[in-house]
């Protein structure tokens, strides 16, 4: 099937209504990292602001922040920890107008045939949904952002790393190009580097899943080696690692973000241990970020879930969505994204390895 992209429709501010709201009223901080009262918090959704009597739509957004006026009059989305004495800060806490702000969250709304029935089966996204025509959708999708320069951005947990097939199918996604920016944790990358060297990860034969003697040694052995290099870039270069994730984004240059978590060994040398640094590095890759896949991971996935938008504005300044799907071998995990109120996520039940071999095949990556 072809790619179509959703239409986007903005409110209609030509209505009688929005001609009588307020302009959006503003307050200035008398405290560093403390919003003045009555803030507007972001949602994820498209949020416009009445200013000088028009309506300016929010190119960049993430939730649970404020929103500042700049010295250049640009609308600016900022956690209210980085807020300084002097900022201006928009106020109001309604959605429809009233405080010359509206959070839309109907522009990609389509006027659907339905059978009418109150009650039908199946409706629930389980181990028993068929997901062929998801997995067709997305080799579409990741097809046309290939082609039209969107920016894909996969989130993934270490279960990538414990075999060679699901390494592999990975690898060629991003030597096919469908990689624009990584984001995962130190043991993706210690697992992947572990398997590139010893075969193993966590000491586990990442071909045959034989449990190797010694081996919970390895990725420890691993992770001081890197440390010595003192870069993965480096480390791939002294060992002359040839294949895998880390490989394959070093080669090609692809940007990612390791957070670090309190269960970390070593860590590795790019790993972000403040939580906040790696949060404003995860945001980096996510504003930028067209349609984003999270892997395996529930933690970094609501993490990332929490710092996205529903939309973004392309290089031809048109509001498009920023797909978003969640993958995981469990229902409690996509399930409690799906439903934690703030992105529509696309949501597949199915080992780590399945996934990405499916998908690969699809794009014809490992043709």
């Amino acid at each position: 099937m072809a790619f179509s992209m959703p239409t986007y429709r903005e409110p209609n501010f030509d209505k009688p209504y929005y001609a009588h709201v307020p302009n959006v009223q503003w307050a200035v901080c008398d405290m560093d990292g403390v919003a003045p009262a009555g803030f507007h918090s972001t949602s994820m959704h498209p949020e416009y602001f009445k200013v000088d009597g028009s309506w300016r739509l929010l190119g960049d957004i993430m939730m649970d922040d404020a929103v500042r006026m700049t010295a250049k009059g640009e609308l600016e989305v900022v956690p209210p920890r980085n807020l300084r004495v002097g900022d201006r800060v928009a106020l109001g806490r309604s959605e429809h107008g009233d405080d010359g702000i509206v959070v839309w969250s109907r522009g990609f709304e389509t006027v659907a045939e339905s059978s009418g029935d109150q009650f039908s089966f199946r409706q629930g996204r389980s181990r028993e949904t068929s997901y062929s025509v998801d997995y067709d959708r997305l080799v579409d999708l990741l097809k046309y952002e290939r082609e039209t320069g969107g920016n894909v951005l996969w989130v993934m947990g270490p279960a990538f790393t414990f075999d060679a097939g699901a390494r592999a199918a990975m690898q060629a996604m991003v030597e096919a190009g469908y990689v624009d920016g990584v984001m995962g944790g130190n043991a993706l990358a210690t697992h992947d580097l572990e398997g590139a060297v010893l075969h193993t990860a966590l000491g586990q034969d990442i071909y045959t899943q034989e449990s190797m003697a010694g081996g919970h040694y390895n990725h420890i052995d691993i992770i001081n080696e890197v440390r010595r290099s003192g870069s993965i870039k480096q480390f791939v270069e002294d060992h002359h690692v040839s294949d895998g994730i880390m490989y394959a984004l070093v080669k090609h240059d692809v940007p990612f973000v390791l957070a670090g978590s309190i269960r970390d060994d070593g860590p590795l040398p790019e790993v972000i241990g403040d939580a906040y640094d790696a949060q404003d590095a995860m945001y980096d890759l996510i504003r930028k970020s067209t349609t984003i896949i999270c892997m395996a991971t529930m933690l970094h996935s609501i993490a990332t879930g929490n710092l996205a938008a529903s939309y973004c504005v392309d290089k031809q300044g048109r509001v498009r969505p920023k797909f978003f799907y969640a993958v995981d071998a469990t229902e409690f995990a996509v399930n409690k994204l799906r439903d934690r109120g703030s992105l529509s996520a696309t949501t597949i039940v199915t080992n780590a390895r399945d996934f990405i071999n499916n998908v690969a095949r699809g794009v014809g990556a490992l043709d």
